[in-house]
Protein backbone atom coordinates (compact mmCIF):
# COMPACT_ATOMS: atom_id res chain seq x y z
CA UNK A 1 0.00 0.00 0.00
CA UNK A 2 1.50 3.38 -1.42
CA UNK A 3 -0.39 5.55 1.42
CA UNK A 4 -2.77 3.91 4.14
CA UNK A 5 -4.67 6.76 6.19
CA UNK A 6 -6.68 5.82 9.53
CA UNK A 7 -9.20 7.34 11.71
CA UNK A 8 -6.59 10.67 11.15
CA UNK A 9 -7.99 14.05 12.75
CA UNK A 10 -6.06 17.13 13.28
CA UNK A 11 -7.68 20.22 15.51
CA UNK A 12 -5.75 24.24 15.50
CA UNK A 13 -7.03 24.55 18.89
CA UNK A 14 -10.69 24.23 18.75
CA UNK A 15 -11.03 24.39 15.06
CA UNK A 16 -11.41 20.85 13.77
CA UNK A 17 -9.37 20.30 10.51
CA UNK A 18 -9.94 16.74 9.73
CA UNK A 19 -12.25 14.33 11.41
CA UNK A 20 -11.65 11.15 11.61
CA UNK A 21 -10.18 10.42 8.10
CA UNK A 22 -9.70 7.10 6.43
CA UNK A 23 -8.28 5.77 2.62
CA UNK A 24 -5.78 3.70 1.44
CA UNK A 25 -4.62 4.24 -1.87
CA UNK A 26 -2.86 1.55 -3.74
CA UNK A 27 0.80 1.94 -5.82
CA UNK A 28 0.58 3.48 -9.24
CA UNK A 29 -2.74 5.44 -8.88
CA UNK A 30 -3.21 9.01 -9.72
CA UNK A 31 -5.98 10.29 -7.07
CA UNK A 32 -7.40 13.39 -6.90
CA UNK A 33 -8.06 14.85 -3.32
CA UNK A 34 -10.67 17.06 -4.17
CA UNK A 35 -12.18 19.87 -1.71
CA UNK A 36 -13.53 23.50 -1.63
CA UNK A 37 -10.94 26.22 -0.04
CA UNK A 38 -10.47 25.27 3.68
CA UNK A 39 -11.56 21.78 3.28
CA UNK A 40 -8.52 20.42 4.95
CA UNK A 41 -6.57 19.08 1.65
CA UNK A 42 -3.45 21.25 2.64
CA UNK A 43 -3.82 20.13 6.11
CA UNK A 44 -3.36 15.96 4.91
CA UNK A 45 -0.69 17.08 2.52
CA UNK A 46 1.65 18.09 5.55
CA UNK A 47 0.72 15.41 7.94
CA UNK A 48 1.59 12.83 4.90
CA UNK A 49 4.94 14.58 4.07
CA UNK A 50 5.93 14.83 7.69
CA UNK A 51 5.11 18.53 8.02
CA UNK A 52 3.32 18.60 10.83
CA UNK A 53 1.74 15.64 12.83
CA UNK A 54 -1.82 14.53 13.45
CA UNK A 55 -3.53 15.19 16.68
CA UNK A 56 -5.08 11.63 16.50
CA UNK A 57 -4.90 8.78 13.93
CA UNK A 58 -2.45 6.39 11.83
CA UNK A 59 -0.67 7.50 9.00
CA UNK A 60 1.76 5.20 6.50
CA UNK A 61 3.55 5.81 3.26
CA UNK A 62 4.74 2.72 1.96
CA UNK A 63 4.10 0.96 5.25
CA UNK A 64 5.89 3.69 6.97
CA UNK A 65 4.89 5.60 9.79
CA UNK A 66 4.58 9.01 9.37
CA UNK A 67 6.06 9.93 12.72
CA UNK A 68 7.66 6.96 14.07
CA UNK A 69 9.51 6.87 10.37
CA UNK A 70 9.32 10.12 9.51
CA UNK A 71 12.81 9.54 7.75
CA UNK A 72 12.42 6.91 5.90
CA UNK A 73 8.92 8.39 4.53
CA UNK A 74 10.85 11.45 3.47
CA UNK A 75 13.13 9.04 1.36
CA UNK A 76 10.08 7.81 -0.19
CA UNK A 77 7.57 11.06 -0.95
CA UNK A 78 8.09 13.53 -3.25
CA UNK A 79 6.37 16.65 -2.36
CA UNK A 80 5.53 20.34 -4.29
CA UNK A 81 3.61 22.71 -1.73
CA UNK A 82 0.45 24.83 -2.85
CA UNK A 83 3.29 27.90 -2.79
CA UNK A 84 6.29 26.60 -4.66
CA UNK A 85 9.32 27.38 -1.97
CA UNK A 86 12.09 28.70 -4.97
CA UNK A 87 15.41 30.67 -4.78
CA UNK A 88 14.67 33.04 -7.83
CA UNK A 89 18.20 34.23 -8.14
CA UNK A 90 20.35 30.89 -8.82
CA UNK A 91 19.89 29.16 -12.14
CA UNK A 92 17.77 26.05 -12.39
CA UNK A 93 20.89 23.40 -12.59
CA UNK A 94 22.50 25.46 -9.66
CA UNK A 95 19.45 24.87 -7.58
CA UNK A 96 18.90 21.40 -8.13
CA UNK A 97 22.87 21.13 -7.47
CA UNK A 98 22.24 22.73 -4.48
CA UNK A 99 19.14 20.67 -3.30
CA UNK A 100 21.12 17.41 -4.30
CA UNK A 101 24.29 17.96 -1.74
CA UNK A 102 21.70 18.89 0.61
CA UNK A 103 20.51 15.16 -0.17
CA UNK A 104 23.83 13.74 -1.23
CA UNK A 105 21.77 12.38 -4.18
CA UNK A 106 24.32 11.92 -7.18
CA UNK A 107 24.69 14.87 -9.70
CA UNK A 108 23.79 12.54 -12.78
CA UNK A 109 20.33 12.75 -11.53
CA UNK A 110 20.02 16.54 -12.07
CA UNK A 111 19.91 15.46 -15.68
CA UNK A 112 17.23 12.88 -15.51
CA UNK A 113 15.06 15.29 -14.02
CA UNK A 114 15.64 18.48 -16.30
CA UNK A 115 14.87 16.06 -19.02
CA UNK A 116 11.84 14.07 -17.70
CA UNK A 117 10.05 17.23 -16.53
CA UNK A 118 11.03 19.43 -19.88
CA UNK A 119 12.98 21.90 -18.16
CA UNK A 120 16.15 21.50 -20.74
CA UNK A 121 14.83 24.36 -22.89
CA UNK A 122 15.10 26.62 -20.56
CA UNK A 123 17.85 24.65 -17.79
CA UNK A 124 20.44 28.42 -18.44
CA UNK A 125 18.35 30.53 -17.38
CA UNK A 126 17.61 31.79 -13.43
CA UNK A 127 14.40 31.04 -12.13
CA UNK A 128 13.26 33.94 -11.58
CA UNK A 129 13.17 34.58 -15.68
CA UNK A 130 10.94 31.57 -15.80
CA UNK A 131 6.87 31.70 -16.38
CA UNK A 132 4.96 30.23 -14.07
CA UNK A 133 4.73 26.85 -16.07
CA UNK A 134 8.10 26.29 -15.77
CA UNK A 135 8.52 27.38 -12.51
CA UNK A 136 6.14 24.74 -11.40
CA UNK A 137 8.02 22.48 -13.74
CA UNK A 138 11.35 23.37 -11.64
CA UNK A 139 9.18 22.55 -8.33
CA UNK A 140 8.30 18.84 -9.82
CA UNK A 141 12.05 18.26 -11.17
CA UNK A 142 13.20 19.11 -7.31
CA UNK A 143 10.40 16.85 -5.57
CA UNK A 144 11.54 14.20 -8.38
CA UNK A 145 15.36 14.44 -7.43
CA UNK A 146 15.50 11.76 -4.87
CA UNK A 147 13.22 9.32 -7.30
CA UNK A 148 10.65 8.84 -4.75
CA UNK A 149 7.85 5.81 -4.85
CA UNK A 150 5.19 8.65 -3.57
CA UNK A 151 4.68 12.14 -5.72
CA UNK A 152 2.24 14.15 -3.39
CA UNK A 153 1.04 17.52 -4.93
CA UNK A 154 -0.40 20.14 -3.51
CA UNK A 155 -2.74 22.41 -6.42
CA UNK A 156 -0.19 21.72 -9.15
CA UNK A 157 -1.57 23.45 -11.28
CA UNK A 158 -2.87 26.88 -9.88
CA UNK A 159 -2.45 30.29 -11.60
CA UNK A 160 -1.57 28.59 -14.92
CA UNK A 161 -2.41 30.16 -18.25
CA UNK A 162 -4.04 27.60 -20.77
CA UNK A 163 -0.89 26.62 -22.42
CA UNK A 164 1.25 25.61 -19.25
CA UNK A 165 -2.15 23.70 -18.00
CA UNK A 166 -1.77 21.64 -20.46
CA UNK A 167 1.70 21.08 -19.93
CA UNK A 168 1.51 20.69 -16.36
CA UNK A 169 -0.96 18.22 -17.18
CA UNK A 170 -0.01 16.15 -19.52
CA UNK A 171 3.26 16.37 -17.40
CA UNK A 172 1.58 14.80 -13.95
CA UNK A 173 -0.10 11.89 -16.56
CA UNK A 174 3.54 10.85 -17.72
CA UNK A 175 4.86 11.24 -13.73
CA UNK A 176 1.71 8.57 -12.97
CA UNK A 177 2.59 5.88 -15.57
CA UNK A 178 5.28 5.27 -13.12
CA UNK A 179 4.66 7.09 -9.87
CA UNK A 180 1.74 7.07 -7.10
CA UNK A 181 0.89 10.05 -7.44
CA UNK A 182 -1.50 12.06 -4.68
CA UNK A 183 -2.77 15.79 -5.83
CA UNK A 184 -4.93 18.11 -4.28
CA UNK A 185 -6.71 20.66 -5.96
CA UNK A 186 -10.77 22.81 -5.73
CA UNK A 187 -11.03 22.19 -9.75
CA UNK A 188 -13.10 19.45 -10.89
CA UNK A 189 -11.58 19.56 -14.72
CA UNK A 190 -8.11 19.04 -13.09
CA UNK A 191 -9.44 15.77 -11.47
CA UNK A 192 -10.69 14.85 -15.32
CA UNK A 193 -7.90 15.37 -17.23
CA UNK A 194 -5.33 13.80 -14.82
CA UNK A 195 -6.89 11.52 -12.31
CA UNK A 196 -8.51 7.96 -12.02
CA UNK A 197 -9.81 7.98 -9.04
CA UNK A 198 -11.06 10.85 -6.74
CA UNK A 199 -11.59 11.74 -2.78
CA UNK A 200 -13.73 14.59 -2.02
CA UNK A 201 -13.39 16.28 1.23
CA UNK A 202 -15.46 18.73 2.90
CA UNK A 203 -15.30 20.50 6.00
CA UNK A 204 -12.54 17.62 7.14
CA UNK A 205 -14.61 14.87 6.19
CA UNK A 206 -14.73 12.29 3.65
CA UNK A 207 -17.66 12.98 1.74
CA UNK A 208 -16.82 10.48 -2.00
CA UNK A 209 -14.00 8.09 -2.84
CA UNK A 210 -14.85 6.63 -5.64
CA UNK A 211 -12.94 5.57 -9.37
CA UNK A 212 -13.49 8.81 -11.73
CA UNK A 213 -16.32 6.06 -14.11
CA UNK A 214 -18.10 5.18 -10.90
CA UNK A 215 -18.63 8.86 -10.10
CA UNK A 216 -19.55 9.13 -14.34
CA UNK A 217 -21.95 6.82 -14.00
CA UNK A 218 -23.36 7.96 -11.15
CA UNK A 219 -24.32 11.73 -13.09
CA UNK A 220 -27.76 12.95 -14.13
CA UNK A 221 -29.03 14.22 -17.28
CA UNK A 222 -31.53 17.24 -16.87
CA UNK A 223 -33.51 17.64 -20.11
CA UNK A 224 -35.42 21.17 -20.32
CA UNK A 225 -38.54 20.85 -22.28
CA UNK A 226 -41.22 23.50 -23.24
CA UNK A 227 -44.54 23.14 -25.05
CA UNK A 228 -47.06 24.79 -26.08
CA UNK A 229 -50.08 24.58 -23.11
CA UNK A 230 -49.48 23.24 -19.46
CA UNK A 231 -48.73 19.88 -18.78
CA UNK A 232 -49.09 17.42 -15.69
CA UNK A 233 -46.29 17.26 -13.85
CA UNK A 234 -47.30 13.28 -13.13
CA UNK A 235 -48.10 12.91 -16.43
CA UNK A 236 -44.43 13.41 -17.18
CA UNK A 237 -42.82 10.80 -15.12
CA UNK A 238 -44.40 8.12 -17.03
CA UNK A 239 -40.93 9.09 -19.73
CA UNK A 240 -38.82 6.13 -19.00
CA UNK A 241 -35.84 6.65 -16.46
CA UNK A 242 -37.50 10.14 -15.09
CA UNK A 243 -36.11 10.60 -11.32
CA UNK A 244 -37.93 14.23 -10.71
CA UNK A 245 -40.08 16.63 -12.85
CA UNK A 246 -40.31 20.15 -12.46
CA UNK A 247 -42.30 23.03 -14.09
CA UNK A 248 -39.61 26.42 -14.14
CA UNK A 249 -41.93 28.87 -15.75
CA UNK A 250 -44.90 28.73 -17.65
CA UNK A 251 -44.95 25.86 -20.10
CA UNK A 252 -41.33 25.14 -19.35
CA UNK A 253 -40.24 22.12 -17.55
CA UNK A 254 -36.93 20.65 -16.22
CA UNK A 255 -36.86 16.76 -16.21
CA UNK A 256 -34.22 15.47 -14.24
CA UNK A 257 -33.21 11.32 -15.73
CA UNK A 258 -30.93 8.61 -13.78
CA UNK A 259 -28.92 8.00 -16.97
CA UNK A 260 -25.97 10.37 -18.58
CA UNK A 261 -27.50 8.81 -22.02
CA UNK A 262 -28.89 11.19 -24.21
CA UNK A 263 -32.60 11.08 -23.49
CA UNK A 264 -34.25 14.11 -25.57
CA UNK A 265 -34.85 11.39 -28.29
CA UNK A 266 -37.11 9.76 -25.98
CA UNK A 267 -38.80 12.98 -24.74
CA UNK A 268 -39.19 13.74 -28.68
CA UNK A 269 -41.10 10.26 -29.06
CA UNK A 270 -43.40 10.62 -25.81
CA UNK A 271 -44.50 13.85 -27.09
CA UNK A 272 -45.44 12.49 -30.62
CA UNK A 273 -47.09 9.87 -28.90
CA UNK A 274 -49.33 12.06 -26.47
CA UNK A 275 -49.56 14.91 -29.64
CA UNK A 276 -48.11 17.27 -27.22
CA UNK A 277 -46.25 20.57 -29.20
CA UNK A 278 -42.84 21.13 -28.40
CA UNK A 279 -41.42 24.46 -28.51
CA UNK A 280 -37.78 24.34 -27.18
CA UNK A 281 -35.90 20.96 -26.03
CA UNK A 282 -32.54 21.37 -24.96
CA UNK A 283 -30.38 18.60 -22.87
CA UNK A 284 -28.88 20.15 -19.22
CA UNK A 285 -25.93 17.93 -18.63
CA UNK A 286 -24.73 17.84 -14.30
CA UNK A 287 -21.15 17.18 -14.50
CA UNK A 288 -19.03 16.19 -12.21
CA UNK A 289 -18.24 20.06 -11.36
CA UNK A 290 -21.99 19.89 -10.52
CA UNK A 291 -21.52 16.65 -7.97
CA UNK A 292 -19.08 18.10 -6.36
CA UNK A 293 -21.07 21.31 -5.40
CA UNK A 294 -23.71 18.89 -4.71
CA UNK A 295 -21.59 17.32 -2.05
CA UNK A 296 -19.74 20.10 -0.78
CA UNK A 297 -22.22 22.86 -0.56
Amino acid sequence: MSIEVEHLSKFYGQQKALNKVSFKINKGEVVGFLGPNGAGKSTMMKILTTYIEASQGIAKISDYDVVLDAKDVQKRVGYLPEHNPLYLDMYVKEYLAFNAGVYNIPKSRIQDVIELTGLAPEAHKTIGQLSKGYRQRVGLANALLHDPEVLILDEPTTGLDPNQLLDIRNLIKSIGTEKTVFLSTHIMQEVEAMCDRVIIINKGEIVADKKLNELREGQQQIVVVEFDYRVEDAFLLNLPKVKQVVNTHDFIYEITFSTTEDMRSHVFDFAHDNQLKILQLNQKNTSLESLFRDLTS
